[in-house]
């Protein structure tokens, strides 16, 4: 018999996950804030639950992703939050990108209601969740790592067990900070570029010939040129993610310069912005 999965957030990312588990064949019990989301997988036959307490209720493996740490505290700990419904030898897994503290707070409460927890933010974008495809950073202990295997295969395809809780969120925060930086910085050169009369389309020529050519500018470098924006991983939340490690590194005694400045690029343009577009958007600061 495969577990009960209990799924709470079904977003950008969090709505293809459910979908994948659900044609897998595991049994599963959703929520949503809006409702409206669960429509899709209900038809493809998981069950909606009332509210994130009665998923966890029904839940041997209970998943969260949502979007920041105000929202996944609301999810545990607010109205018929989910803390009260994890059942004693069940397993919790955040695949939400929230702070350190955070996730090890989470740990603490889960280990004395006697749940196994693993902090696992995810990268890919949408179309890695649509795929099974998602890379998972995760904090905790191999047990529970080797527990949640048979479900984290379903959705990802590569999968790091980098220390205690929290070791997935730091490691998460320190890689969003560098792809931040770098679709900012090639957003600088091209405004450069092509301010000097140059098609943008010859930077990206060069750039994808040589040593500045990255993963991330592949995939983000022709959207930006083109000026097209659709969100596979929102402007919204990497201006959080950015934020988050911001704040970690003043915990930390870090000085990050270049992360503060990226930051301040990023607030302008989402401050400015009348949609919801992908980070890539961050070139919209040298139009306006």
């Amino acid at each position: 018999m495969k577990p009960t999965i209990g799924f709470i957030g079904l977003g950008l990312m969090g709505g293809p996950m459910a979908s994948n588990l659900v044609k897998a064949g595991f049994p599963v019990t959703v929520w949503n804030r809006t409702a409206s989301k669960a429509e899709s997988l209900v038809k493809q036959g998981a069950k909606l639950a009332a509210n994130p307490r009665a998923v966890a209720l029904q839940a041997d493996v209970l998943i969260t992703i949502v979007s920041d740490p105000a929202a996944l505290e609301e999810v545990l700990w607010g109205a018929n939050g989910a803390i009260e419904g994890l059942r004693r030898g069940s397993l919790y897994i955040d695949s939400s990108t929230v702070s350190p503290d955070l996730a090890r707070r989470v740990a603490k409460v889960c280990a004395n209601r006697g749940v196994e927890f693993l902090d696992a933010p995810v990268t890919g974008g949408n179309w890695g969740a649509e795929k099974g495809e998602l890379l998972y950073m995760i904090g905790g202990d191999a047990k529970a790592f080797d527990r949640a295997k048979p479900v984290l295969d379903v959705l990802g395809k590569k999968f790091f067990l980098l220390g205690p809780n929290g070791a997935g969120q730091t490691v998460k925060l320190g890689m969003n900070l560098l792809l931040a930086l770098q679709v900012d910085a090639f957003a600088e050169a091209l405004a450069l570029v092509t301010a000097s009369g140059v098609p943008a389309e010859k930077l990206m020529e060069v750039m994808q010939s040589s040593m500045a050519r990255s993963g991330v500018l592949d995939v983000k470098a022709p959207m930006m040129v083109k000026g097209e924006f659709p969100a596979s991983f929102p402007l919204r939340l990497m201006h959080k993610d950015v934020r988050l490690a911001l704040e970690l590194a003043r915990d930390k005694g870090v000085t990050l310069p270049c992360g503060a400045a990226a930051y301040a690029t990023y607030s302008a343009v989402l401050d400015s912005s009348k949609d919801d577009p992908d980070f890539s958007a961050v070139a919209r600061f040298w139009k306006t």
